[in-house]
């Protein structure tokens, strides 16, 4: 409808201008200036009308319907199969995915952790690195396999300090021979001047208080016990807790179950 009426206006337009064009060729020989100026203002108006007018309209876009729900569906089912099986988008996330899984941490980093950053730590040798779990039973000195690697990484990052109650020279010996045998001392952290050896237990808790470590590591409840006012921390090697231990005894079954070795 609206297409019709603009070209019937056109049609309009077009006939008008014809006619005032005939009739002004025969005017101005008989017209003043005021008269021509008025026809002009005429023909102007004219002349704009019809340009307004023969503008092409922009037709607006119909909306178009929503697809069904159905279709939509089965769009979205055929895009996801489509990302689900393209092997270059599994790769990439896969890769993503390994990326971004958390790192397991490293026994050195457990140890640093666990001691929370302590950088002087003093331990028994019977019942923590030795099999035997007495001074008595030191004339034959045997170093536990399952602890020397969590040894050895105590000593690359901490002042490490080892000491025992021992009977005679003899037992002395048998010690720093085991610890030399199973490498102890080969990693560098550790040398045999750190290895100390008393007569008696109370010999063993001085040696703790002049040395003032951050950690004492014991498997005698009553040094644990003697010690606890002066040390920092304390490790408490034992299948049995202590009754009331201090805030700052920590117990377990050994020292690689300590730092989750086992």
């Amino acid at each position: 409808m609206a297409d019709n009426s603009n070209e019937d206006s056109l049609q309009l337009i077009k006939r008008l201008g014809a006619f005032l064009t005939l009739k002004l060729s025969n005017l101005f020989l008989h017209m003043d200036s005021r008269s021509v100026g008025a026809i002009a203002g005429l023909a102007f108006a004219i002349v704009f009308t019809w340009r307004l007018l023969s503008t092409p309209q922009r037709r607006q876009p119909k909306p178009q319907a929503p697809a069904a729900s159905t279709s939509s569906a089965a769009v979205h089912s055929r895009e996801t199969v489509n990302t689900n099986t393209n092997p270059t988008e599994d790769t990439t996330q896969n890769v993503i995915d390994e990326f971004f899984q958390p790192v397991k941490p490293t026994l050195g980093q457990i140890v640093r952790q666990r001691l929370s950053d302590g950088r002087k730590v003093t331990c028994r040798l019977v019942g923590v690195i030795l099999e035997e779990s007495s001074p008595e039973e030191l004339q034959q000195a045997t170093v536990r396999s399952s602890v020397l690697e969590v040894l050895l990484e105590i000593t690359k990052f901490c002042d490490l300090y080892l000491m025992e109650r021992v009977l005679d020279d003899e037992s002395q010996d048998k010690v720093l021979v085991a610890l030399e045998e199973a490498g102890v001392f080969t990693s560098g952290g550790l040398v045999k001047d750190k290895v100390l050896f008393c007569s008696t237990e109370s010999g063993r808790t001085s040696f703790v208080r002049q040395l003032e470590p951050d950690w004492h590591i014991d498997s005698n409840p009553n040094i644990i016990t003697q010690l606890s006012r002066f040390i920092k921390y304390q490790l408490y090697i034992s299948d049995v807790k202590l009754e009331r231990p201090a805030s700052n005894v920590v117990t377990a079954a050994s020292l690689e179950q300590f730092f989750g070795c086992v």
